[in-house]
């Protein structure tokens, strides 16, 4: 029987993994009052049982018996009940974004001050975090982002590092990403843009991607670029690191960031130990500027 356990962070998309996980197959059970959990696995491990596959939501819901919880993750250990714990992570700016969005109120926020709450859950929940087989930092995945995480984990049985990387082009006179973690300049490279032809068309067309990568300096810097990422990110996973986000820059964020980063991407997906995804951040602006 493969039996996971989905936790984590209210409002970092449990609900939505469990409904995807049973669209995998799995028999799928959430917030199952927290004393029952080794008997529910017990069970469930029975030679004559029907069911092979289980997905069990436990949260900060469960109240006073959450903090049992690591006992009876204890019980199971006792009982030679073999389990994964999938934690769903975001950021604290993220949950309480989307908590206002939903008009919820956090379980923890008797106050009414959503971040409290999230302090409050992150101290309680912490040591599963630690124990967790995977974890999945939902801030940037879209929901079909999400499900083919999923998929690779619980269908397809691919080795998971706990990583997502996101691939993100810019323009430098709309700020720099917030939360980028490498941030690299190809205002360098021969600029698309003083080229009519190529002027309204982004890094996505073939025209300009082609006019771009030309230059020896942009195939220099792909390799340069390559080869660091390649150093880096196994480091990242070693340090367990699970967001990583890639900024790559030009001065609009349309044409030279675009195609590096499009290039980047395509190079990063061909590996299955990490997630991986591309946003091109400002890439409408400058349309979107001049119609106004």
């Amino acid at each position: 029987m493969r039996f996971v356990i989905v936790t984590g962070m209210s409002g970092a998309g449990k609900s939505t993994a469990l409904k995807m996980l049973e669209d995998m197959g799995y028999f799928c059970v959430d917030n199952l009052p927290i004393p029952l959990l080794p008997k529910f696995a017990e069970l469930l491990s029975a030679p004559d049982t029907v069911i092979h596959k289980v997905a069990l939501g436990i949260d900060i819901r469960g109240g006073q018996a959450f903090t049992g919880l690591e006992k009876y993750l204890k019980s199971l250990d006792d009982l030679n009940i073999s389990y994964e714990i999938l934690f769903l992570d975001a950021g604290d700016d993220v949950l309480v974004k989307r908590y206002k969005e939903t008009r919820r109120q956090h379980p923890l926020s008797g106050d009414g001050h959503i971040d409290r709450g999230i302090a409050k859950e992150r101290e309680k929940i912490a040591f599963l975090k630690i124990q967790a087989t995977y974890i999945l930092d939902t801030s940037k995945i879209l929901t079909k982002e999400l499900r083919m995480e999923l998929e690779k984990i619980f269908v397809e049985g691919k080795d998971f590092k706990n990583l997502y990387i996101t691939v993100m082009s810019f323009g430098f006179k709309y700020g720099i990403p917030q939360d980028a973690d490498i941030v690299l300049d190809v205002r360098f490279l021969p600029n698309p843009y003083y080229i009519e032809e190529l002027r309204p068309g982004t890094g996505n067309d073939a025209e300009v991607r082609d006019y771009v990568m030309q230059s020896e300096k942009a195939q220099i810097f792909l390799e340069k670029l390559e080869d660091m990422v390649s150093f880096l990110i196994p480091n990242y996973i070693l340090e367990g690191k699970n967001q990583l986000v890639v900024a790559i820059g030009c001065t609009g964020g349309k044409h030279r960031s675009v195609t590096l980063a499009n290039e980047l991407y395509n190079y990063l997906k061909q590996n299955d130990n990490y997630g991986v995804r591309i946003e091109h951040r400002d890439i409408a602006k400058d349309a979107i500027t001049k119609a106004n």
